[in-house]
């Protein structure tokens, strides 16, 4: 009977949510409802983990939605530079094709890609509608490429908007919500202070009843516990490399006072003294 850990605190919201929804999982298999305590603490951490999977929810569409907007920016980068490289093409009727295109370009400027979402976004619908006119197409057929670029950043922008309705009705729906981090410190309070509290002591009193899925809890917690004490693992250096690296910038600097020594010119008697003292002290300090 091995003792049941608790979840640590540097455990991240993402991870939190999923080794809940485990522990979750395992209690409505173990058949433990006839425990009203133990209902009761799940009864309160439901809910609050269902909060904190809306909260991640709304992180990701967030994150989704910062995505897509480099994405377009990265579409309105490769047609400018495309279009601009044309411009320099040796062959005139490309040349020429290439600085018609470029004319539309410019009145947008790159700084499309800095503005507001919003701003960004009609810039670049309206470039979109420009390049799309019927006299211009003579001119994009004749770039190798760009139409296909132009096509990319309809569609990346598409995708955008799309991320963007996402992002802002997962943001209505929550509200002025607490956000994901306060939500975990919650979690993990229930889960330390009360679930692994109570399990260790109903092992004790009932390890047939409870045994098992104690048993999982504790070796969920645990993988989690080892993922996180992994991923920051501070560098030891050994007595043996300090030494090393002592004594080598120790010798050098005795190298360079017997140098110096010798350009000076002082007798040999001098720097055998000198150099025996040295010596003494480095083995002092070894």
């Amino acid at each position: 009977m091995g003792k049941t850990n608790k979840l640590t605190d540097k455990t991240r919201t993402t991870e939190m949510n999923t080794v809940t929804d485990m522990i979750i999982t395992e209690y409505e298999k173990a058949n433990l409802s006839s425990d009203t305590y133990l209902t009761n603490i799940f009864e309160e951490l439901l809910p609050i983990n269902a909060n904190l999977t809306r909260a991640i929810n709304r992180i990701k569409a967030e994150s989704n939605l910062k995505e897509m907007d480099a994405l377009r920016d990265s579409k309105v980068r490769a047609v400018h530079y495309l279009t601009l490289g044309f411009v320099h093409h040796p062959d005139e009727a490309i040349n020429t094709a290439a600085k018609l295109v470029n004319s539309v370009f410019e009145h947008y400027g790159m700084n499309i890609v800095i503005q507001s979402y919003a701003v960004e976004s009609s810039l670049i619908e309206s470039l979109l509608i420009d390049l799309s006119k019927e006299d211009l197409q003579s001119s994009i057929a004749l770039l190798p490429g760009l139409s296909q670029l132009i096509e990319e950043l309809t569609t990346a922008e598409t995708a955008f908007e799309e991320a963007q309705l996402t992002f802002q009705t997962k943001k209505a729906d929550e509200g002025n919500k607490e956000s994901a981090s306060e939500i975990k410190k919650k979690v993990i309070v229930i889960i330390n202070d009360k679930l692994i509290v109570y399990l260790r002591a109903m092992e004790l009193v009932d390890e047939t009843k409870y045994g098992k899925f104690v048993k999982t809890v504790a070796q969920t917690i645990d993988d989690i516990n080892t993922v996180i004490k992994k991923r920051k693992k501070p560098t030891i250096v050994k007595d043996a490399e300090i030494n090393s690296a002592w004594l080598l910038g120790v010798g050098s600097l005795i190298l360079s006072f017997w140098t110096r020594i010798r350009i000076c010119g002082v007798s040999n008697k001098i720097n055998r003294f000198r150099i025996k003292s040295g010596i003494t002290v480095l083995k002092n300090f070894v």
